[in-house]
């Protein structure tokens, strides 16, 4: 967004809010209101789920808060404008005003931010960690975290087993350290 050095006033006003969407328009709602000019923000996660035929991987993109993202405005012009804006369902409020998300907050969710844009979750493993396979048709077995793959979704795992000792590659959200709480 580009300001002049008349808009410094204006500028001063922009806060960011919490908007509450219609069901799955996040997207269309920050669209709508980028129309408007006002800067927003829709954190989004990688999902894995399998295909319950195949079993391969699929990816998708979801919002971080289902039907919620953040907006950047002055409140006191153009909230009537971003309430009937289409996908909004209203700006978060406590009383009969909007309530301002700090700074610090829309800072710390874009700092979690990996190079393909989307919100970084999860725990965090370590090389010799003991892990445990989550979901799948290995569920239940135990090995040892090797290293990271393919963009961090994936994982290399030294089996361990009674009889066999081999190397998996396997989606990490399928992992969890043996020694965390569950």
């Amino acid at each position: 967004m580009h300001y002049s050095a008349n808009d410094e006033p204006a500028r001063n006003n922009l806060l960011w809010y919490a908007i509450h969407t219609h069901p799955r328009e996040e997207t269309r709602a920050a669209y709508n209101l980028r129309a408007w000019h006002v800067e927003t923000f829709d954190p989004r996660i990688r999902k894995c789920r399998l295909n319950p035929f195949t079993g391969a991987a699929i990816y998708e993109s979801k919002p971080l808060f289902p039907r919620y993202i953040f907006a950047r405005f002055d409140a006191v012009r153009l909230l009537s404008k971003v309430c009937f804006t289409r996908g909004v369902n209203r700006v978060v409020s406590f009383g009969p005003s909007p309530t301002p998300v700090d700074d610090e907050i829309i800072a710390l969710i874009k700092s979690q931010i990996r190079q393909d844009g989307f919100i970084e979750l999860g725990q965090v493993l370590k090389s010799g960690e003991d892990v445990i396979i989550t979901e799948g048709p290995l569920r239940g077995l135990i090995g040892i975290f090797e290293r990271e793959m393919n963009g961090n979704d994936r994982a290399m795992v030294l089996l361990k087993t009674i009889s066999y000792q081999g190397s998996i590659v396997i989606e990490k959200s399928r992992l969890k350290s043996v020694n965390s709480p569950d």
